[in-house]
């Protein structure tokens, strides 16, 4: 088992993402048409990621209330887990947005900060690397080039480096 996507950091990791570039597609076409597209060619809407994730969350919360008479933070964990499934699915109509595509974009965005570099706000401590052996990112291997099927037990490095590296002297 692992850390927890709230324990990893996951929520800071996608606020920051969407409070930037990514949060508005700044740097995508962003004008129609907006038609269905095909499986190949992933989402088409007009809806760039920060207008998914509020109109997601408010169908999301809308549909826990009329249906539970309660928002999704406050269901028992086997009825989060069948929303979840019901979104996943595609089973469940939220207001405004797909349900399928809303749940693809938290899943992937929460992949994302739980194996990102900690630099980025998910990977708290480093946690998943450490979980998976990742050694983060090193810039040279040079020592361990001729090693084989031995396993190395190295420290994980975020993009922000290590203390020795900034040393001045």
């Amino acid at each position: 088992m692992s850390v927890s996507g709230k324990d990893a950091g996951c929520a800071v990791f996608i606020d920051r993402q969407l409070a930037g570039e990514y949060g508005t597609f700044s740097r995508l076409y962003m004008q129609g048409p907006f038609e269905k597209g095909t499986p190949m060619q992933g989402d088409q809407s007009q809806f760039v990621p920060r207008d998914r994730y509020r109109l997601g969350l408010a169908g999301l919360e809308a549909y826990c209330q009329k249906q539970f008479q309660k928002g999704f933070a406050a269901l028992a964990p086997e009825e989060q887990d069948k929303v979840l499934v019901g979104l996943e699915k595609g089973e469940i109509a939220l207001d405004g947005i797909d349900a399928k595509l809303f749940f693809q974009q938290i899943l992937g965005n929460t992949m994302e900060g739980f194996f990102a570099d900690p630099v980025y706000g998910g990977n708290r401590d480093m946690v998943s690397w450490k979980m998976i052996g990742f050694p983060g990112a090193r810039y040279d291997y040079r020592e361990y080039i001729g090693l084989h099927n031995q396993k190395l037990d190295l420290v994980p490095l975020s993009i922000i480096g290590s203390s020795a590296w900034t040393k001045k002297g």
